[in-house]
């Protein structure tokens, strides 16, 4: 497979972070997991990650960077949940404060958990994008630390850390597919895959309600698009303009494909019924991405990134009753 040449070395930085922050993660488990079809498919179980999803990779190495380089000072993110609770628990480990910028409309059971983690919580716009905004605002203005969920190389690193601990344990899969919103997981993990396993096809998978960077790289920039609510909220909402994460999705994704509701909920119970434990909406769209294509990979090593399960119970009873 020829990809360019990444404008980020993700062998040298991803390593660097998987070093950096090794001390704070969890290592999550990679086990097998039962499908349908004859591929041999192994779930890459980020879901048991301190606060219950991978975000918590990126927003530690952005922080533990900006105290090496010399002080924090105030913290500031914008998120509709998992994001935020990353960040408000880095920055408790760290002995900071943090602030949260969500657009109003963002899961009220998410946002309780990044309180209850210490943040404080400010509602701002409508959606990511006009979050995202106003939190970078604040932090230039105030001369403190902003940590985006995606559009930062120490993010996208930290994220990328998944990709280390993976070929650890399968040195080359033939695939592996990813839940994709802003598209830092998706250009972290492939980013190590193109430098340690080029063989690796990495899968970007979007719920169809909500598909900005799948809008983005079908039109070969990144444009407007209408978002409406859906299981896969964790990777719901808008690209913010000029996006590091376009570029590299575009040169490292094997493609992007979306899936829906139905397909999202079906994988959802199975990932909940083989695991034993519920699995949020982001990570059901990755497992429906493969599920419509499984024949593909009949007798090969494919990984399902379960990139959290952080899930209200009441949705998770309606997805599963």
């Amino acid at each position: 497979m020829n990809r360019p040449e990444p404008v980020i070395d993700f062998e040298r930085e991803v390593t660097a972070a998987h070093e950096r922050i090794s001390p704070w993660i969890v290592r999550t488990p990679l086990v097998e997991l039962r499908t349908p079809g004859d591929a041999r498919v192994h779930a890459k179980l980020e879901n048991l990650q301190h606060t219950g999803s991978f975000k918590l990779r990126g927003a530690l190495n952005k922080l533990l960077l900006a105290q090496d380089a010399g002080g924090l000072g105030g913290v500031v993110a914008a998120s509709t949940g998992n994001h935020g609770a990353a960040v408000a628990w880095a920055a408790r480990e760290l002995g900071v404060a943090a602030l949260v910028f969500a657009p109003h409309g963002a899961s009220a059971a998410k946002l309780e958990v990044v309180r209850a983690l210490g943040a404080e919580v400010r509602f701002e716009g409508n959606d990511c994008v006009e979050a995202e905004r106003a939190a970078r605002a604040h932090a230039r203005e105030r001369e403190e630390t902003y940590v985006s969920p995606y559009n930062d190389p120490d993010v996208i690193a930290g994220q990328g850390t998944i990709g280390r601990e993976l070929t650890d344990k399968l040195a080359a899969p033939d695939a592996v597919f990813v839940s994709v919103g802003g598209g830092g997981l998706a250009a972290g993990l492939a980013g190590w895959l193109a430098a340690r396993s080029p063989t690796t096809a990495v899968h970007g998978i979007s719920p169809r309600r909500s598909p900005a960077l799948h809008a983005a790289l079908a039109a070969g920039r990144i444009v407007d698009v209408a978002c409406e609510t859906t299981l896969s909220d964790a990777t719901a909402g808008g690209l913010e303009e000029g996006a590091l994460t376009f570029g590299l999705c575009r040169d490292l994704l094997a493609d992007s494909t979306l899936v829906g509701e139905d397909e999202i909920a079906a994988a959802m119970r199975l990932a909940g019924r083989e695991l034993g434990r519920p699995v949020e909406g982001a990570a059901g769209a990755a497992l429906a991405g493969l599920l419509r294509d499984e024949e593909r990979y009949a007798g090969r090593d494919v990984v399902v990134v379960i990139c959290g399960g952080n899930i209200a119970p009441t949705t998770w009873r309606r997805v599963t009753g």
